[in-house]
């Protein structure tokens, strides 16, 4: 069932994020293979973040083929992303951390996205109830993440990103629903990261 503007789907500008993230994970990886290649703080991370990207890199060319499938990739970046988040060394945090946390947070949205998509694109479920649900994932996944990652904001500004996104997105027409959830979900962050006392 063909989308228009489907409500779960951030505003088109929040997309560019993309550009800041690989632009960060290359330098980052310079850095890392250049000063750090025998470095223990950031071994752990590697496999996993490579194995990430790796995925990412039959994505597009999957995603025109088949939604499910590109669903399914998407879903196996951000678990190996998110075990590079937290395996991530404190060492560099800005070429290390940081990079790996706002790919991380931005697949956190991405991969729930594609959830509302496919579950309103296949009729599933009516587009709104898609959209919420897939937001709920969202959120239960930032929350949960970012309450055991104080150390890397960069996650759950990057997730707050793309909530804002989407709250532009269903500004007009009004879906006070979505806009309302997503304001939550921003509100839940944020208090996550208020009690931050590192």
């Amino acid at each position: 069932m063909p989308q228009v503007d489907p409500a779960v789907q951030p505003a088109g500008y929040a997309f560019s994020i993309w550009g800041l993230i690989y632009v960060w994970l290359l330098l980052g990886t310079g850095y890392g293979l250049w000063k750090r290649a025998d470095d223990p703080d950031w071994a752990p991370m590697r496999p996993a973040l490579v194995a990430s990207l790796a995925v990412g890199a039959l994505w597009l060319p999957v995603a025109e083929a088949s939604v499910p499938l590109a669903t399914l990739l998407i879903w196996i970046m951000l678990g190996t992303a998110l075990v590079a988040v937290m395996r991530a060394g404190d060492t560099d945090r800005w070429w290390q951390l940081a990079p790996v946390a706002i790919y991380a947070g931005w697949l956190t949205a991405a991969s729930s996205v594609s959830i509302g998509l496919v579950l309103a694109g296949y009729g599933i479920l009516p587009e709104t109830p898609a959209a919420l649900l897939a937001l709920v994932l969202a959120l239960r996944i930032a929350v949960t993440v970012q309450y055991r990652l104080h150390r890397a904001p960069e996650y759950g500004i990057t997730v707050i990103w793309a909530l804002a996104a989407v709250i532009v997105a269903n500004a007009a027409p009004f879906n006070a629903a979505v806009v309302g959830l997503a304001v939550l979900g921003i509100g839940a962050i944020l208090a996550i990261r208020g009690t931050d006392t590192e």
